[in-house]
């Protein structure tokens, strides 16, 4: 699994209560009754040559069903996950609605060895959190843009 590249795009938007970004819960069985830890940036792999700006733009749009709000990207660096994978990941300033995202899917045997195929949501939900609360939510290793976010001039 090592050497395998994701991007993604960190969306924000200021409110009353402070800067908010929007996470996703991973779908499918092995993360259903898990929450601390189990939600993640919206982001995928690159197709072949694919810039990773444009593959955050894409997978941003295949896990929620949504466009990209327009703006510009702001980058967030990159950090490896726990399994090997590198994530890149943008800030983008804008904002949308959770209840009109429909999830891209995808398929896994499960249970593991049985040969039964089943689809899944990518995400099977959507929210806005405050900064505290999404370190809590997010997976280990993507919590530090969390940080990079919170250090730049917004």
């Amino acid at each position: 699994m090592t050497g395998k590249i994701s991007a993604g795009i960190l969306l924000y938007r200021h409110t009353n209560d402070g800067l908010e970004v929007l996470i996703g819960h991973m779908g499918g069985p092995f993360w259903a009754r898990k929450d601390a830890g189990a939600w993640s940036v919206p982001k995928g792999e690159p197709d072949a040559d694919e810039p990773l700006e444009a593959t955050a733009r894409r997978e941003f749009t295949e896990e929620l069903g949504l466009p990209v709000p327009h703006g510009e990207l702001t980058p967030l660096g990159e950090v490896r996950q726990s399994g090997g994978k590198t994530v890149h990941v943008w800030a983008l300033q804008g904002d949308l609605d959770p209840a009109q995202v429909v999830p891209g899917t995808f398929e896994l045997e499960w249970p593991k060895g049985s040969g039964n195929l089943r689809r899944y949501p990518e995400v099977d939900r959507v929210a806005w959190f405050s900064l505290a609360e999404a370190s809590s939510k997010l997976v280990t290793a993507q919590r530090v843009f969390l940080d990079r976010l919170a250090g730049i001039d917004l």
